[in-house]
C-alpha cells in the first residue's frame, strides 16, 4: 500500500514536470495535455492532480490558450469557421470570436493571394470564393467581400 501510494506520487512528479517543458514551450489546453500525458502512458488518477495544480498555480489557462491560439490563426489569415472547429477539436467549447473583424480579415487574405485585381468572370470568382472558404471564412462573409469590391 505504502509502495503504491508512492509509486504514484512519483508518477505525478514525473508527469508535472514534462506537462512543464510542453508549457514552456507553448500554451496548451487542458484537453490536449490530457491527450500528451495518456500517450505516455499516465492514468487519469496520475493526470487529474497534475492538471489542478497548474491551474491552481496559473500555470495553465484554457482561456489564455484559447486567445493566443485565436490570435495565432488569425495572424495567419484563418477564418472564424476552421478556428472555432479547431477549438472545439482542443476541448474549448465555448470562445467568444465576435470581437473580431473576420470580414476585413477575408477581404485582406484575398488581397494578398490574388491583387487589387477583381475577378473578370464567374470561373475566376468561384476560384476565390473557394479559397476563402477553405481558409475557414463563412458565405457571409466571402460574399461581403465580393460584393463591397
Amino acid at each position: 500500500m505504502l509502495k503504491r501510494t508512492l509509486a504514484i506520487k512519483t508518477s505525478i512528479n514525473q508527469a508535472y514536470h514534462q506537462v512543464l517543458s510542453l508549457l514552456v514551450q507553448r500554451e496548451h489546453s487542458a484537453l490536449e495535455l490530457t491527450r500528451k500525458l495518456s500517450a505516455k502512458g499516465y492514468v487519469v488518477e496520475e493526470i487529474e492532480p497534475v492538471l489542478a495544480q497548474l491551474a491552481q498555480n496559473n500555470y495553465q489557462s484554457d482561456e489564455r490558450f484559447a486567445e493566443a491560439f485565436v490570435l495565432m490563426r488569425t495572424n495567419q489569415g484563418k477564418g472564424g469557421v476552421l478556428i472555432s472547429q479547431q477549438l472545439k477539436q482542443k476541448g474549448i467549447e465555448d470562445f467568444d470570436l465576435s470581437t473580431i473583424d473576420f470580414f476585413e480579415l477575408a477581404k485582406s487574405v484575398r488581397l494578398k493571394k490574388y491583387g487589387e485585381q477583381l475577378p473578370k468572370n464567374y470561373k475566376e470568382k468561384a476560384k476565390q470564393q473557394r479559397f476563402l472558404q477553405s481558409r475557414g471564412f463563412g458565405f457571409e462573409q466571402i460574399n461581403q467581400v465580393f460584393s463591397c469590391e
